[in-house]
């Protein structure tokens, strides 16, 4: 009986990303063994998050209210809309403190290979948003990988044939790093989108 509660809490552990068997067996027995306590506080802290967030009315990232506070927040300029693919990627735009706008959250990006298409990301509910009336630009802060990259144009052309201001999250040399050392197809960006 024993072996299968830890078994279960083993499996549960790897659902999470980058967590193998062996990292999954080694957070579990550390709880156990170590942190009792801690592990008492991480089910409750996952309980209380999975019973009590839902997506926000406006924006579809993670909150306990109806509307979240950035969306609410009568300092962001309604003028600007910025659209990533998680809510951890508008944390990161929000920690940089150089966005002042408001988000759209897709929960995803489009991955045909795995049947994951426009529909499935809320496109519709981003259209909708956009043409609002109110928003001017809307800013693609989608990732650089081949999906990424295939969302911000699928979006793109579907918010341009709205007659809406699109542009893209430029990218390039990283701040800090030696040329010799960046890979070429960042250097071969960085130079086309020079400014």
């Amino acid at each position: 009986m024993a072996e299968a509660v830890l078994d279960d809490l083993i499996d549960a552990l790897r659902r999470l990303p980058g967590v193998g068997l062996k990292s999954a067996q080694r957070m579990a027995f550390h709880l156990l063994q170590h942190d009792r306590d801690g592990a008492r506080r991480l089910a409750l802290a996952l309980e209380h998050a999975v019973s009590r967030t839902h997506h926000c009315a406006r924006c579809h990232t993670f909150t306990e209210a109806e509307v979240c506070a950035t969306c609410l927040d009568p300092q962001r300029d309604p003028h600007q809309l910025c659209v990533v693919e998680t809510p951890a990627d508008q944390a990161a735009l929000e920690r940089s403190g150089s966005y002042q706008g408001l988000y759209f959250v897709l929960m995803g990006r489009l991955s045909p290979l795995d049947g994951v298409g426009v529909h499935d990301i809320g496109a519709a509910p981003l259209l909708e948003r956009a043409a609002d009336g109110v928003v001017e630009e809307v800013i693609l802060a989608t990732g650089f990988s081949a999906e990424g990259e295939a969302t911000a144009h699928a979006l793109g052309e579907a918010l341009r044939a709205r007659g809406l201001k699109v542009t893209r999250l430029a990218r390039g040399v990283p701040v800090g790093s030696e040329l010799e050392y960046v890979d070429l197809g960042t250097i071969a960006h960085a130079l086309a989108d020079r400014r």
